[in-house]
């Protein structure tokens, strides 16, 4: 079974080596050399990891992140998170990692693909888009419990899952691949090729939350 975590790193990695330092990304405020700073943080620096995910610990990771930024070049990042985690980190531990790492780096590697108006859509591996299917099905509830409303996520075969079960204000029911509904749970509703359904209050509502995890 490939490991499309892998597979993210490598191509996402190869887009920063194109598109420098300087690029926009969907992570709002940052550009693509503090994309990379991020991801390296994240898997390499243990008092900076904890406040990726702690909002009362942001402060240390930013302080991290911007020293970081100041020791090593774009491109000496861009090596580190190509390489892959330090053997001391949690996200070398085989399949562990693979977990970790299999939605994070699809979403920032989409992060600096449609960060641009003209951005194409890819089509990825059937067997890819069944593992996100699959992740998502887990993680979906808790990065969307902010929605207004009920949310079904529905692929276009007709499979569902619901991610909240409806309220008194009804349910919405969004429609993609399994990629693009990974994207719209992470709060990329913008960029995210999807069908929304429901009442039209409660669509844009729904476009306009902060989701993720």
């Amino acid at each position: 079974m490939t490991d499309y975590s892998k597979v993210e790193r490598l191509a996402l990695c190869d887009l920063f080596d194109q598109v420098g330092p300087d690029q926009p990304t969907l992570c709002e405020g940052w550009t693509t050399h503090d994309l990379a700073v991020h991801l390296y943080v994240r898997e390499a620096d243990p008092l900076a990891g904890p406040g990726i995910m702690i909002p009362a610990l942001a402060d240390t990771t930013e302080r991290r992140m911007a020293h970081t930024k100041a020791k090593y070049s774009f491109t000496e990042i861009v090596d580190k998170v190509r390489t892959g985690p330090p053997t001391f980190s949690i996200y070398s531990f085989p399949g562990l990692g693979h977990n970790l790492n299999t939605t994070e780096y699809l979403v920032h590697h989409e992060d600096v693909r449609r960060a641009v108006p003209d951005f194409t859509v890819r089509e990825l591996p059937a067997e890819q888009q069944q593992g996100l299917w699959k992740q998502l099905r887990l993680a979906a509830k808790s990065m969307t419990r902010k929605a207004p409303s009920g949310l079904v996520l529905r692929l276009p075969d007709g499979a569902e899952s619901v991610a909240k079960k409806p309220t008194a204000r009804g349910s919405v029911t969004v429609t993609g691949e399994p990629v693009e509904l990974v994207l719209f749970c992470f709060g990329r509703q913008a960029v995210a090729q999807v069908k929304l359904d429901g009442e039209a209050e409660l669509v844009e509502r729904l476009r306009n939350t902060s989701f993720g995890v």
